[in-house]
């Protein structure tokens, strides 16, 4: 190869590699990765939240409605194998709770920004649309040929 095809692949290298690297720059600056990373977040903080809530009081409150018994420590054995079929109902538990505080969570946002979407089209609604100049004197000019129809007949 001569050194100006080498030259001529080289910058085509060059100008994918700066494509990419602005498309990955334009992909962050849009906010949606800073939006993923505070929602993982704040998801983890919300999960030892619940957890907590689960292992902590209510299935203590529901081993106390059973009979006193710890659901997580019910288990089966059979042979050397032993199902824990205990810390299986805390974990679907421990996901009902999730995924209602979740939906109760997005329920909460969405009624916010709902109402204050709905808040900004009422705004909207009572303000006319003001006409432009060229408009008014276009007005201005269709009256007065009207009235000169008028005043012609």
């Amino acid at each position: 190869m001569d050194k100006e095809k080498k030259a001529e692949i080289i910058e085509k290298e060059k100008k994918k590699v700066n494509g990419f690297i602005s498309e990955f720059k334009t992909f962050i600056s849009r906010g949606n990765v800073i939006d993923l990373a505070v929602g993982v977040i704040v998801g983890g903080a919300f999960s030892k939240i619940v957890t907590s809530l689960v292992n902590d009081i209510l299935t203590p409150i529901i081993g106390i409605l059973i009979g006193g018994k710890d659901l997580s420590n019910l288990a089966l054995k059979i042979g050397d194998a032993n199902i824990a079929y205990g810390a299986f109902i805390q974990n679907i538990i421990d996901f009902l709770i999730i995924a209602f505080c979740i939906f109760i969570f997005i329920k909460f946002i969405n009624r916010i920004f709902l109402k204050s979407k709905e808040e900004k089209k009422e705004e909207k609604k009572e303000e006319p649309p003001k006409k432009s100049e060229e408009v008014i004197l276009l007005e201005e000019i269709r009256d007065l040929l009207k009235k000169q129809k008028k005043s012609s007949k």
